[in-house]
């Protein structure tokens, strides 16, 4: 070799291949171990009832129609949703349509199996089953409001309503009251006067009964709409 050559390149050391990783795209990858079908059901299932019951309990609940005390705006088999967290932030208003506790008394679901609980709560939320102590009605008299009947129609503090939603507009009242509404409660009526027990019968309901305000016929699909 002269002063002229250059010096020849370092040879070159191929890897040890058999330091390197894994292929993880390979078919030889371990991969996590998949729930068996018959343990994922049933965790779904109780994933799926603490969701309805949520839902059910604080944002929205389907009720079922049995009976025609509010007739024409609600028939038999209706299935109205219920908006439940609305008067968290606002006022109850004359002409709401309400879903309250009876003020008779009801069911007491003290004595219901934690299983039953959880099946009536989702049958409940999505009106395949009644609520067994809610009623559904107008509110007709606010808090300070005197409500009566006379000469036939309703009146509320000394004026006539006009009530275009009644079953029957020739509806003659038989007089009741003056009642005057005490704070915190509520006078209510159903739209079938003829065929409603309501504040004429038990009084005006507490505040704190109330559960919400129907708001859409869900059910049948030839009545959907509003209320």
């Amino acid at each position: 070799m002269t002063d002229h050559e250059s010096a020849p390149p370092p040879a070159f050391d191929a890897p040890d291949v058999s330091d390197a990783p894994e292929d993880l795209t390979g078919a030889d990858t371990a991969t996590k171990p998949r729930i068996p079908f018959w343990i994922e059901f049933p965790i779904l299932i109780v994933i799926a009832l603490a969701v309805a019951i949520v839902i059910k309990t604080f944002l929205f609940q389907a009720f079922y129609i049995p009976s025609s005390s509010m007739e024409d705006t609600l028939q038999i088999d209706d299935r109205v949703l219920v908006v439940k967290f609305e008067y968290q932030f606002g006022d109850v208003s004359r002409g709401d349509v309400i879903v309250f506790d009876d003020p008779r008394g009801g069911f007491d679901d003290a004595t219901e199996s934690v299983m039953d609980s959880a099946v009536r709560n989702v049958l409940e939320s999505i009106g395949l089953r009644t609520p067994r102590s809610e009623f559904i009605k107008r509110v007709i008299g606010l808090p300070g409001n005197v409500v009566e009947a006379r000469e036939g129609d309703v009146w509320v503090d000394g004026v006539r309503l006009v009530e275009s939603y009644l079953a029957d507009p020739a509806y003659e009242h038989p007089d009741f009251g003056p009642v005057v509404v005490p704070d915190g409660m509520y006078f209510v009526m159903g739209d079938n006067r003829a065929s409603s027990q309501d504040s004429r019968f038990f009084g005006p309901i507490p505040g704190d009964d109330i559960v919400g305000r129907a708001f859409v016929i869900i059910w049948p699909p030839s009545r959907w709409g509003g209320i």
